[in-house]
C-alpha cells in the first residue's frame, strides 16, 4: 500500500475518538457527535495550503498586517449518503465554503459504484475541493466521484476519510495519484462483502440509525 499524496492524521484526540467510533455499544447520537469533532480536527490538515493574503487591521495596541484567508473559497462536496456526518464540521471550520453533492451507492454483487445524483457549484476550477466520504474501501466510489469532480474542472482535490484500507488507497494511487487523501487512520484489510477490517461497521448506518 502507497500513496504519494497520503496524510494519516495520528493526533491523539483524533485516535481516542475515532476508537469510541469503533466500539459497537457507542450509540447513534454519540456516534454523531464524534464524526463531526474528528471531521473538525481532519479539515484543519485538509485545508494547511488555502492560500493567505494580507490586509491592514487594528488591534487593541497598534496596526498590523495580518494573514486572512484569500479567494476564492473551497467547495466542500459530500459524497452521499454517508459524506453528510462529515460536513457540518467542515462547514464549522470553513464556513465560507460553497457545497456540492455527489450520489453514489455501491452494488453490493460488484463492488461498483452506481451514481444517482451529482450538484455542485458552477465554478469548481481554481479551487480547493474537499470530498469528503467516511469510508474509503475498494475506493470505487471515491476514484468515480473524483472523476466527476474532475470533469467538471476541478484540479485541487483532497479527499477527508475517517478510515481507508489498503485496497482502497492502492486504488486512489492508481486512479488519481494527484488526489490528496486525509484520514485518521488505515485499517488491515476487507472482508469478503467489501467492508473495512477492524473498521467500525457501516458508517452510514450507524450516522442515519438505520441499522
Amino acid at each position: 500500500m502507497s500513496h504519494p499524496n497520503l496524510t494519516l492524521v495520528d493526533h491523539p484526540l483524533v485516535q481516542h475518538k475515532l476508537s469510541l467510533m469503533r466500539d459497537a455499544r457507542t450509540p447513534g447520537p454519540d456516534f454523531r457527535r464524534l464524526l463531526r469533532e474528528i471531521s473538525l480536527l481532519l479539515t484543519y490538515e485538509a485545508a494547511r495550503n488555502l492560500p493567505l493574503k494580507h490586509e491592514t487591521i487594528t488591534t487593541p495596541l497598534t496596526d498590523m498586517e495580518a494573514p486572512l484567508l484569500g479567494c476564492p473559497d473551497p467547495v466542500v462536496v459530500s459524497i452521499l449518503r454517508a459524506g453528510n456526518g462529515l460536513l457540518d464540521g467542515v462547514l464549522d471550520v470553513i464556513p465560507t465554503a460553497k457545497v456540492g453533492f455527489v450520489g453514489l451507492y455501491r452494488d453490493e454483487e460488484t463492488l461498483q459504484p452506481v451514481q444517482y445524483y451529482n450538484k455542485l457549484p458552477p465554478e469548481i476550477s481554481g479551487r480547493l475541493v474537499i470530498a469528503v466520504d467516511p469510508m474509503l474501501a475498494t475506493g470505487n466510489s471515491s476514484a468515480a466521484a473524483v472523476d466527476l469532480l474532475k470533469a467538471a474542472g476541478a484540479t485541487d482535490i483532497t479527499l477527508i476519510c475517517l478510515l481507508a484500507a489498503p485496497e482502497g488507497v492502492d486504488c486512489m494511487a492508481r486512479v488519481h495519484p494527484d488526489v490528496r487523501i486525509v484520514t485518521a487512520s488505515v485499517d488491515s484489510h476487507l472482508n469478503e462483502k467489501g467492508y473495512i477490517v477492524p473498521g467500525l461497521g457501516d458508517a452510514g448506518d450507524r450516522i442515519f440509525g438505520t441499522v
